[in-house]
């Protein structure tokens, strides 16, 4: 199963791919999670810590300076490029390079690419797409099963969220999902859901444990896991299981088996 998190900058997608991508692998299945963003924090929200995530960003640029031999096939690149997450989870940064060679699978596979090209039925992927609508505009063969488009209950997001969610139907590109972020009130449920009135979106509330967890550079899952917020992206990485039957997900495993 391959899960896209999409939306706004600001909106809350990062974690909500690392609690999506932690929790997956609580259930004993092999995880992996891409950071394809421009600005690379997933491993924060992951558990990683500040140190390692640079470390890791510091890879991926030392390829476009010329200063790490590059890979030669997608798996390689996953390999190299990534680092062991808390709870199993196998984090790799895959956001493009600037300068790539022509023929090289490590500078021509692009996010979008990489997540076509990895097929093993009994592997989840969740992808932590850059910020915007780039990655989806450029998805081609349904190469995702559930689209996760995330929205705050503000105009800018949810206009956002409503082209991502209209793209992700025309070109039936998966399921979609929509998710909530920051909920105060009825009137943000009221907002939410005028955007989306065909969906049931999943709504998050305004968590100050979430907050807290981000300004000391540590996993939500971690700091505050009981926390609602928190409790509800575990609820939704559970319902994704369930939803993807036994055909999708023949059995768990490590990612390291």
């Amino acid at each position: 199963m391959k899960i896209a998190v999409v939306g706004k900058g600001g909106s809350g997608k990062t974690t909500v791919s690392a609690v999506l991508a932690r929790t997956i692998a609580r259930q004993g299945w092999a995880t992996l999670a891409l950071d394809c963003d421009t600005n690379p924090n997933l491993g924060i929200s992951l558990g990683l810590g500040e140190e390692v995530t640079e470390r890791l960003v510091a890879l991926r640029d030392a390829v476009d300076t010329g200063d790490v031999e590059h890979p030669d096939t997608s798996d390689e690149l996953v390999r190299r490029f990534g680092v062991d997450a808390p709870d199993g989870v196998r984090l790799a940064v895959v956001s493009a390079i600037a300068h790539p060679q022509p023929g090289c699978p490590c500078c021509g596979v692009s996010p979008e690419q990489l997540l076509g090209q990895l097929a093993a039925p009994d592997l989840v992927v969740v992808a932590d797409f850059e910020a915007g609508l780039g990655t989806v505009m450029r998805l081609d063969g349904r190469p995702v099963d559930v689209a996760v488009v995330v929205v705050e209950p503000t105009a800018k997001s949810l206009e956002v969220g409503r082209r991502a969610a209209d793209l992700i139907r025309e070109t039936q590109l998966g399921r979609l999902v929509v998710t909530a972020n920051r909920v105060r009130d009825e009137q943000d449920v009221a907002r939410v859901t005028a955007a989306f009135p065909q969906v049931s979106p999943v709504l998050v509330p305004d968590d100050p444990a979430i907050g807290e967890a981000e300004r000391r550079g540590v996993a939500p899952l971690d700091a505050a896991p009981d926390s609602p917020a928190v409790r509800a992206l575990t609820s939704l990485a559970e319902e994704l299981l369930a939803s993807a039957g036994e055909a999708s997900l023949p059995q768990p495993r490590a990612l390291a088996d």
